[in-house]
């Protein structure tokens, strides 16, 4: 599914015009991004976590060069699905 698609899917299941859905749509995900930069978690109830996940220093290899390199400690953007998600997705 497409940002496209939920967009349509939301517009016709509230009645609300596709651009104001859009738009939220839009700013949402812009608040979630801006926060997560922030190092500030979002949590949404019955849904889940947008969490900042922070990867350990490692050592990794080039293997055309045969080379090794240092990837420093970092932090990653992710998701943890809430129970209730998890289990509507299992079935």
């Amino acid at each position: 599914m497409t940002k496209a698609d939920i967009v349509s899917e939301i517009a016709k299941s509230t009645g609300i015009d596709k651009a104001s859905v859009l738009e939220t749509l839009e700013k949402f995900m812009e608040t979630v991004k801006d926060s997560l930069a922030n190092g500030e978690n979002v949590y949404l109830r019955g849904f889940g976590s947008f969490i900042v996940k922070t990867r350990s220093q490692k050592t990794a290899r080039n293997i055309s060069q045969n080379t090794t390199l240092i990837v420093p400690e970092h932090d990653i953007p992710a998701f943890k699905p809430a129970k209730v998600f998890m289990e509507q997705v299992r079935g």
